[in-house]
């Protein structure tokens, strides 16, 4: 069989540069499916994935570990399709089937930049991913590859930022950067309230107590339990995830 680019030994890929000491040296990026679709309503839009590609490469060259949940709301929402009468374990897996859809568009916009990546999904699908062995993904985020989590954690009534953080706890992570539309956490939509005021750290309980709106309540409880730290950023501002790991930048920190 004919050697793919994933295929390829990691020490084929383009030097990183370590120009900067990072503040972490692994981390989850988990971002929704929507932020894929750009300005659509739908789908997904190739210049919009590959911006993000760029991004997730710049802080890869700085010789961060990444991993990584794309969500799959800009193709199904199982929530929304039980809403609309769908039975609830179909509809979340036809989510699950949506996310890996996204991983693969992310993984060929980063390969195509010379960055090395896995596509990892949680139901077994071994003709376009790996399935999830935690110790082989361990090894491919040693060897400098983008780890990419698809399919959830597998199981219907989990969302997408439960297994994302499920999987930051098993792989080690230092912390979860959560990708948004705006550069934290707001007390209330700074998109409608021009006096909306933004923490600049906030406890896992205060996000529980007051509805914050950072991740869903089992996530936040599992990051509480394992003392998992949640940045949140935007996602829009370019240089902006590394920024952060280089010590700057605008964000939300959840923690205790």
């Amino acid at each position: 069989m004919p050697e793919t680019p994933s295929d390829m030994p990691a020490d084929d890929a383009r030097p990183i540069e370590r120009t900067v000491d990072p503040l972490y040296g692994r981390v989850m990026l988990k971002i929704s499916g929507e932020a894929l679709m750009g300005d659509q309503g739908f789908g997904l839009h190739p210049p919009t994935v590959e911006r993000i590609a760029r991004e997730v490469k710049s802080v890869r060259d700085l010789g961060v570990e990444i991993c990584m949940v794309i969500g799959g709301g800009n193709i199904f929402r199982g929530l929304q399709g039980s809403a609309q009468g769908m039975e609830r374990t179909t509809a979340d897996y036809m989510g699950m089937l949506a996310t890996v859809m996204n991983a693969l568009a992310m993984q060929s916009a980063l390969e195509s930049m010379g960055v090395f990546t896995r596509v990892i999904s949680a139901i077994p699908m071994d003709q376009v991913c790996e399935p999830y062995i935690r110790r082989r993904a361990v090894r491919h985020l040693e060897k400098k590859r983008v780890v990419i989590f698809a399919a959830g954690t597998g199981n219907p009534y989990f969302t997408t930022d439960t297994a994302a953080t499920l999987r930051a706890n098993e792989m080690k992570c230092e912390a979860i950067f959560k990708g948004t539309k705006v550069d934290g956490v707001y007390d209330k939509d700074p998109k409608k309230h021009a006096d909306a005021k933004r923490y600049e750290t906030v406890t896992y309980d205060e996000v529980l107590a007051q509805h914050l709106g950072v991740m869903d309540a089992s996530a936040i409880a599992l990051a509480r339990e394992n003392d998992m730290p949640i940045i949140v950023f935007s996602l829009d501002e370019p240089g902006g995830f590394r920024g952060i790991l280089a010590g700057e930048g605008t964000y939300t920190r959840v923690a205790d």
